[in-house]
C-alpha cells in the first residue's frame, strides 16, 4: 500500500499524462502555425489553455512537490512522444502531419488553402519573403508541417529534357 502522499503524486502524474495527450491532440488537430506566426488570438488561447489545464494536472495539489511531478511528466511525455515519433512513421505522420501544397506550377490550390487555413495575405507575405513577386511565379509553395511555408520558383529548379518546367519555359519563349 502507498503513502496518501506518493498516492497524491501517482495521481498527479496520471492526470497530467492525459492532459499533454489531449493538448497535443487538440493543437495538432487546430492545424499548422509557426511560432512566430502566431495571431494575438492564438496566443490568448495557448495562454488560456495552459492555465485552465493546470488545475486538471494537479487537482487540490499547490505543493512544490506537485508542481514538480506535473513538470517532470510533462517534460518525459514529450521526450518519450519525440522517441516514438523519430522511429514510428504512422504515428510521426499523426503527431507532425504532412506538408501541404499551396501554389503548383503558377496556380493556387484552394481546397488546401482553405483547408489548412492559410489566407491569401499569409501566403503573399511568405512570396514576399522569398523574394517572389506573385504566385504565378512559384513553382511550388508547400505549407510545412513546422507551419512555415516553403518557395520555390522556376529559376530555383534545375530543368532536365523531359520536365514540365523544361517544357513551360520552352513555351515561354516561343
Amino acid at each position: 500500500m502507498l503513502p496518501a502522499n506518493a498516492h497524491t503524486l501517482l495521481e498527479i502524474a496520471l492526470r497530467t499524462g492525459v492532459i499533454y495527450l489531449l493538448v497535443l491532440i487538440g493543437i495538432r488537430l487546430s492545424g499548422k502555425r509557426e511560432v512566430g506566426q502566431m495571431t494575438p488570438f492564438d496566443l490568448v488561447l495557448l495562454l488560456l489553455l495552459s492555465n485552465s489545464v493546470q488545475n486538471a494536472m494537479t487537482g487540490p495539489d499547490t505543493s512544490l512537490l506537485g508542481g514538480a511531478v506535473a513538470a517532470a511528466t510533462l517534460l518525459v511525455s514529450n521526450y518519450f512522444v519525440a522517441e516514438f515519433s523519430g522511429i514510428n512513421r504512422r504515428f510521426r505522420k499523426f503527431i507532425q502531419g504532412q506538408p501541404s501544397l499551396l501554389v503548383h506550377d503558377g496556380e493556387i490550390i484552394e481546397a488546401h488553402m482553405a483547408k489548412e487555413h492559410v489566407s491569401m495575405d499569409e501566403l503573399q507575405r511568405a512570396l514576399r519573403e522569398h523574394g517572389v513577386g506573385t504566385y504565378k511565379e512559384t513553382a511550388l509553395a508547400v505549407l510545412e508541417v513546422d507551419g512555415s511555408i516553403s518557395v520555390l520558383k522556376y529559376d530555383d529548379i534545375e530543368p532536365t529534357a523531359t520536365t514540365h518546367l523544361n517544357r513551360r519555359r520552352f513555351l515561354k519563349k516561343n
